[in-house]
């Protein structure tokens, strides 16, 4: 267990890092997205101040803002208005998404949509786009509104994409890419491309950063989604079943209906056909993964985008914010939080 416990702090020393190196930005970031949300309506209002009350890693901003860093951007407080932006879009994709999912909990507390109803929480998630695009027109540059704009589109196309495949468990891995790179990575890949376009490097810099975000949004979604067929990693801190219950395909069951026998691959259908799984469903479900390697086969994938992200950064000079996006390849796989 020590050894397990060791991998985990060394793991969340990476975030912390990159958190550390942009900290009065990060705080600065906070205060925007704040003020960008006051509204004079005081259901508006009270539903904003809970959800930036729930707090979140904040990744996609550090993202933001490690990348401006790693490319000299020193100039101004572009980076903190643009990665309150990438916040504000992501924000308003998980307010989407719970009620998609008819999700309850989200980071510890009741959803949006619980407490206020999925009316409510729809109009939130439009309001804080709305916002967002606002400033990205307040920055003023092309490139980043074209960007941007073009990332919130893939990122609806994705939820769609979703849709059309929910609870086909004979899904192709090809089409399972494409949903998590459209929901997950484009915006991991915007926010550090955002980055280099504020310190205007050239195109061979704001491309590497885009191709590292995107590799990183990969396995960041790869490990969120092995993570909830792994009762090895309870440790991690993450309740276990959540998208299984929900009947969401994911790459742990595409992987283990393609090695199944046919016996099985029939089960299997029938159980993501059924209107709710019980815990039997899933401990049966979990005995088969386990009984395939289907955890190990899906980390090996994680650990081909860890490679691709990581050695993207080889067009930058050695430099202390090279190293920790370096190390944060290893976080997005194994984190605890």
């Amino acid at each position: 267990m020590g050894t397990v416990v060791q991998l985990k702090n060394q793991i969340n020393n990476s975030y912390f890092q990159l958190k550390d190196s942009v900290e009065e930005k990060l705080a600065l970031t906070e205060e925007r997205i704040k003020s960008k949300l006051i509204s004079d309506i005081q259901l508006v209002q009270k539903m904003t101040n809970y959800h930036i009350e729930t707090g979140g890693k904040r990744l996609r901003a550090l993202l933001t803002l490690g990348s401006a860093k790693l490319c000299g951007y020193s100039k101004g407080s572009r980076d903190v208005n643009l990665a309150a932006c990438v916040e504000l879009i992501h924000s308003a994709t998980l307010m989407h998404d719970d009620v998609i999912d008819e999700g309850e909990i989200r980071r510890g507390k009741e959803t949006l949509n619980k407490i206020w109803s999925n009316h409510s929480s729809v109009l939130i998630g439009d309001y804080l786009l709305s916002r967002c695009f606002e400033m990205m027109v307040e920055d003023g540059n092309l490139e980043i509104l074209k960007l941007l704009s073009s990332t919130s589109s893939k990122i609806a196309q994705g939820e769609v994409l979703q849709l059309q495949h929910n609870n086909e468990v004979d899904m192709l891995e090809e089409t399972y890419l494409k949903i998590i790179s459209a929901k997950t990575a484009e915006l991991f890949a915007a926010s550090t491309k955002v980055g280099a376009i504020l310190a205007e490097v050239e195109n061979k810099e704001k491309d590497a950063l885009e191709f590292y975000g995107r590799n990183l949004g990969l396995t960041f979604q790869i490990a969120d989604d092995t993570l909830d067929y792994n009762s090895e990693l309870k440790l991690f801190g993450k309740k276990i079943g959540k998208d299984f219950f929900e009947g969401k395909v994911t790459l742990p069951i595409i992987l283990l209906y393609q090695k199944l026998e046919n016996n099985e691959k029939n089960r299997l259908k029938e159980v993501f056909n059924k209107k709710e799984r019980t815990k039997e469903d899933f401990n049966n479900i979990i005995s088969l993964i386990n009984k395939y390697k289907i955890i190990n086969e899906c980390y090996q994938k994680a650990q081909h985008y860890i490679n691709l992200a990581s050695n993207s950064l080889s067009v930058f000079k050695d430099s202390k914010e090279k190293e920790i996006l370096k190390k944060l390849t290893s976080f997005s796989l194994a984190r605890n939080f």
